[in-house]
């Protein structure tokens, strides 16, 4: 398959206190100075050199006649602001230094904040808006074993305070701001949890390793791959990942994209590659011809088309996770069970100048059926999902840690008998959460104490892993 060479196409997630730069499709592009002053504006767009010079006009009156001294970088930050607000759009947006230095370490796979994947609108729009959480930073996902995961905050909250201050009128790069800092310090949200339950959280933050790619036998021919995120190593750990289980004879296939925020365009196309021979995988169109490209197979194979494959997916599934999962629908080569998935389709180019930039929205991804899955995200051949908890129960979950019998027992290092009876006995004590839910809250809770990483799957917990297991044992997927 011939790739693009010119740019280093990023899908991103964003992370909490270092990758928060939004959930997009992004086109790193990298320019300097130089270049950006040859192609900004030309003499074939006359009103546009027109505003630029009534632009340089006002800077240079407001310079010369405000009535205090002003600071001419904060006037063009602020223009520049001004000048991407008024898209109403928000994944296009002026880039400070800051912002810049975050988009790298977005690449590094090595960040310093909590760990969390958070989209949020622009404050001008969610004041206009009817919903009243959109005014609020919504969490997509928690990244794995890292402290806003361990600490217990969930994909579907909402973060409404950062260190006692509401996040309403705070720009998503501002929240980034505030979530960062120095491994080690603390940083204390309040997520909105459900329809009314306010939950508070002190998290430590941590330099954030970000896991890409998770194996397990579920049974003797079935295996399973989660992938984290789309990062720079994805691929080639996805295809060792492959080969193991080939060597190891494995006929059936689980790949768990849940919770997957997305990562690299290049990364996810070659996982798709290693499911097709040729065909398309993806494409991106714009009305800059440039920036419009088909992504196909390119003969590397290596799952063989015999093997059936049950794909994992969920509203925190977005962007990259998006295009394979797409991908594999659309051809039926795999069959998607679980939640709706976010919906994030647009294409951002980031363009550097001076020591900072912006990025715009330049173009859109398409599955091979040729759906753009923006704002409507990708239905799964069955929707599978656990029951949803209740207030009282979300309230439950934050209560118990904290009672004395609760605590004695993770401090005994119980075993999985002793966590079974457990659970039981708070469930007939009148606790309204089901044993398997306590059983999967003490487990996690006991694995923190002793600080051990969970194991990577959990059947006697997870409802959808068992019912693909279940599709895959009835014998073949009904893929239509």
């Amino acid at each position: 398959m011939e790739r693009q060479e010119k740019k280093k196409l990023i899908i991103g997630g964003s992370v909490a206190g270092a990758l928060m730069l939004g959930i997009f499709i992004l086109l790193f592009f990298m320019l300097g100075p130089t270049v950006f002053g040859q192609t900004s504006l030309s003499s074939s767009d006359p009103e546009a050199e027109h505003y630029a010079k009534m632009f340089e006009q006002v800077l240079s009156f407001v310079n010369k006649n405000y009535v205090d001294p002003v600071d001419e970088h904060k006037l063009f930050d602020g223009a520049l602001k001004g000048l991407f607000e008024s898209l109403h759009d928000p994944y296009s947006l002026y880039l400070s230094e800051s912002d810049l230095m975050s988009l790298t370490d977005t690449t590094t796979g090595e960040f310093g904040g909590i760990g969390l994947y958070v989209e949020k609108s622009d404050p001008v729009l969610a004041a206009k808006s009817k919903n009243p959480k959109d005014k609020y930073v919504e969490i997509v996902a928690p990244i794995e074993d890292t402290p806003a995961w361990k600490a217990g905050v969930l994909a579907g909250d909402y973060i409404t305070k950062i260190n006692g201050e509401s996040v309403d009128s705070l720009t998503l790069d501002k929240v980034l701001e505030l979530l960062r800092g120095q491994p080690g310090t603390d940083v204390k949200i309040t997520v909105l949890r459900g329809s009314d339950t306010a939950l508070n959280f002190t998290i430590q933050r941590a330099i954030i390793q970000v896991p890409s790619v998770k194996t397990a036998w579920i049974a003797p021919d079935i295996a399973y791959i989660r992938i984290t995120q789309f990062t720079a190593h994805t691929p080639e750990d996805f295809h060792k990942a492959i080969l193991n289980f080939g060597r190891k004879g494995y006929k059936k296939l689980i790949i768990d994209l849940r919770n997957n925020p997305g990562g690299l365009l290049e990364s996810v196309v070659k996982v798709a590659d290693e499911f097709f021979k040729s065909g398309v995988i993806v494409s991106t169109r714009s009305r800059v011809p440039g920036e419009s490209y088909t992504y196909t197979g390119d003969d590397t194979q290596t799952i063989p088309s015999s093997i059936p494959v049950v794909v994992l997916v969920d509203k925190g599934s977005a962007s990259a996770a998006e295009i394979l999962s797409g991908a594999l629908k659309d051809r039926k080569r795999g069959f998607l069970l679980g939640e709706r998935t976010y919906g994030k389709g647009s294409v951002q180019q980031v363009i550097h100048f001076d020591k900072t930039g912006f990025k715009l929205t330049m173009a859109r991804y398409y599955t091979p059926s040729g759906v753009n899955i923006d704002k409507i995200g990708i239905e799964p051949n069955e929707v599978f999902t656990d029951k949803p908890l209740t207030d009282e129960q979300i309230k439950e979950i934050q209560k118990l840690p904290r009672e004395t019998n609760w605590k004695s027992f993770v401090d005994s290092k119980p075993g999985e008998g002793r966590i079974a009876a457990f659970a039981e006995k708070l469930h007939s004590s009148g606790v309204s959460l089901s044993p398997r839910v306590l059983r999967r809250i003490l487990r996690l809770d006991v694995d923190q104490h002793e600080n051990i990483t969970p194991p990577v799957i959990d059947l006697d917990y997870d409802i959808t892993l068992k019912e693909a297991i279940r599709l895959l044992n009835a014998g073949p997927l009904p893929i239509r």
